[in-house]
């Protein structure tokens, strides 16, 4: 692999982190915790920034693939990059998730459809590809970031019922509740296994602050995703007609989604000693890096799911922690907004003129 082109656009365009589209991810759980909260204008403010984030990322993450393709297919088959474009179908769910609110259901179909036909590319693509291309064990390289594979997972369960509405009777009655629950029950298989994994490998390898980095607050993001996906194919009753998948399974998803709820609600305080750890006692650098948008979308993620099955299942206590907790995630995207805001204008600030040469 060549070095990174010269010319700042260039250069970043080649090396575009892969998990960039954690930024729309962080961005669309905001909105949608802020409309689900009753703060509309908030909410159609950070919408905004959704759609616009989308638009661009996609666009670059095209002209990547098109001008720099040898960059993208190294980063496919790295074990610690790869899983990290899991983030182009979460960000896309997460959106559509968001224009449902909206009652644009012609544009959560199309998501939906686009979001379905990547994860499926990439879930069994990415692993064959990793497995494939390695000439060592790949256990050691396992990090936060393929939880993403999870978050993917449990995304496309939300949008499949987010699109229910739009779907013709015998759909949205027994077919998307069926994918929905299918695929939150894959999701969480995903978390159960990869969660044992990671965190038997903090215990046995020694991990450096570079690495101990905001990838691992996924932990928490997978966990209460499931919970808000638990709570969707919940959502789907079907009227008159109560879908029998849903009916079977309600008792198994209230339960599993409180379990997932502590345990996500368990990490919280690990994370921010592991946060301290690495800036503080460690002193690792406490600049901007885009993994920051990881942070992000698991504390927006929360309060979504808190409020989502507190008032799916009736759990009062839920719905208040939510309706505090939306603002931590309305506080942490303010924050790696400005974050990146100040990282681009940095990046694009012409450097000092240098002295004229005496004489």
């Amino acid at each position: 692999m060549s070095d990174a082109p010269t010319g700042l656009w260039k250069r970043n365009l080649a090396t575009l982190d892969p998990g960039y589209f954690a930024l729309v991810m962080a961005t669309g759980i905001v909105s949608l915790g802020t409309a689900l909260a009753g703060h509309r204008l908030i909410s159609q403010v950070i919408f905004g920034f959704a759609v616009a984030g989308y638009v661009l990322l996609a666009v670059a993450y095209l002209a990547r693939l098109v001008w720099y393709r040898s960059w993208v297919t190294k980063s496919l088959r790295d074990p610690t990059t790869a899983m990290a474009y899991f983030t182009v179908v979460a960000g896309t769910d997460v959106l559509a998730a968001r224009t449902a609110v909206a009652g644009h259901d012609t544009v959560v179909l199309a998501l939906a459809a686009a979001a379905a036909l990547l994860w499926l590319a990439l879930t069994y693509g990415l692993p064959w590809s990793i497995v494939a291309a390695a000439r060592r064990p790949v256990l050691g390289e396992i990090n936060g970031t393929w939880l993403v594979w999870v978050v993917a997972t449990q995304s496309l369960s939300i949008a499949a019922a987010a699109a229910a509405p739009a779907l013709p009777g015998g759909w949205s009655v027994e077919i998307v509740p069926a994918v929905a629950a299918s695929l939150w029950a894959v999701g969480v298989m995903l978390y159960l296994i990869l969660i044992v994994i990671i965190f038997l490998r903090l215990l046995v390898i020694e991990v450096t602050p570079a690495e101990m980095g905001p990838a691992y607050w996924i932990a928490m993001g997978a966990a209460a995703i499931s919970v808000r996906a638990a709570a969707g194919v919940l959502a789907l009753t079907g009227g008159t007609h109560p879908s029998v998948v849903v009916s079977a399974l309600r008792p198994l998803l209230i339960g599993l989604s409180f379990v997932l709820w502590a345990w996500g609600t368990w990490w919280i305080p690990l994370l921010i000693l592991l946060g301290i750890w690495r800036y503080l006692v460690r002193g690792y650098p406490r600049t901007y890096e885009p993994r920051l948008w990881n942070v992000v979308f698991p504390l927006g993620m929360y309060s979504v799911a808190s409020l989502s099955l507190g008032r799916a299942a009736h759990f009062s206590f839920m719905v208040t922690v939510a309706t505090a907790w939306v603002w931590v995630g309305v506080a942490a995207w303010v924050t790696v907004l400005s974050l990146t805001v100040y990282a681009g204008l940095r990046a694009v600030r012409p450097g000092p003129t240098p002295p004229p040469p005496p004489g």
